[in-house]
């Protein structure tokens, strides 16, 4: 028999994350906030509850993606939560971005039900989560990983347990690193190259192919050459990810200066009016800053 999954959180990401797990044949309790949002998983066949805690009474695995740490704790551990409902042997799977501190607290909390966790967060975006090529980067005991690795293959396409609970958060933070200094160096790149008068679109078809190409650009080109950046990640939520690397790094001693000037940056394109917009808009700031707009 099929296990059922508990699902929680159905916003850009976890629709379609839910949708795979539909299609993979898993049935599923649902839950969101906005009751309106789970419409179309009902339809497809999921069952929509309407507290956290019901979502634990009704099964054994259940999957959190939600914002932030305030919302994750509060789903999980507050009035009408997951563990309210949870029994033991279950498993949650946090699949939110958020600060690996709060994934251990909650963690400590959950164990004390008997109760697993693991922190699972995910990259790849909505393109990612609709294709169910997320790469899924797990902290927590390696038996419940097991437990669970074949729901996680349904909505991603690289699963791998990085450590203890808290490692899956910490490498999320290591990724949005990555992913910001990234995309901050191709706005400046591009930007130059614009203002010199040369068409963008050409430089990446020069560049793509030598040490400068990768992924990250051939994605967010498209949205450079046509000003257009409807969210894949919203610059809100990789400003809340900077946030929690830059806490992590205070907390445990380490230097992130390139990663305090980006979030800056971004911080500012927020102000701007830009932090519903895809994160890859740090291009229109850039070029407000050149002139150009």
């Amino acid at each position: 028999m099929v296990q059922t999954i508990g699902f929680i959180g159905l916003g850009i990401m976890g629709k379609p994350m839910a949708k795979n797990l539909i299609q993979a044949g898993y049935p599923l309790v649902v839950y969101n906030r906005t009751v309106s949002k789970a419409q179309e998983l009902v339809e497809l066949g999921a069952r929509q509850v309407s507290f956290p805690k019901e979502v634990s009474d009704n099964a054994k695995i259940i999957i959190t993606i939600v914002s932030d740490s305030p919302e994750a704790e509060s789903v999980i551990l507050g009035e009408h939560g997951v563990i309210e409902g949870v029994r033991q042997g279950s498993v949650v799977v946090d699949m939110s971005s958020i600060s690996p501190i709060t994934t251990q607290r909650v963690a400590t909390e959950l164990s004390r039900r008997g109760v697993a966790m693991l922190d699972a967060p995910v990259s790849g975006g909505e393109v990612g989560a609709i294709q169910g090529k997320l790469s899924i980067m797990v902290g927590g005991e390696e038996s419940a990983f097991e437990k669970v690795k074949p729901v996680l293959e349904a909505m991603g396409s690289s699963v791998v347990r990085v450590g203890d609970v808290g490692a899956g958060g910490f490498t999320k933070l290591s990724n949005q690193i990555i992913v910001a200094g990234v995309l901050q160096a191709i706005s400046e790149a591009m930007v130059l190259a614009k203002k010199a008068g040369v068409n963008i679109q050409l430089v990446h078809e020069a560049i793509r192919g030598g040490m400068a190409g990768g992924r990250t650009l051939d994605m967010k080109i498209p949205a450079f050459v046509e000003g257009k950046f409807e969210p894949g990640f919203k610059m809100d939520l990789h400003i809340k990810d900077l946030k929690n690397a830059l806490l992590a790094g205070k907390a445990l001693g380490v230097a992130l200066p390139s990663t305090g000037l980006v979030h800056e940056l971004f911080s500012s394109c927020s102000a701007q009016g830009y932090g519903q917009k895809d994160h890859s808009v740090i291009f229109t700031l850039l070029e407000q800053l050149a002139g150009l707009k």
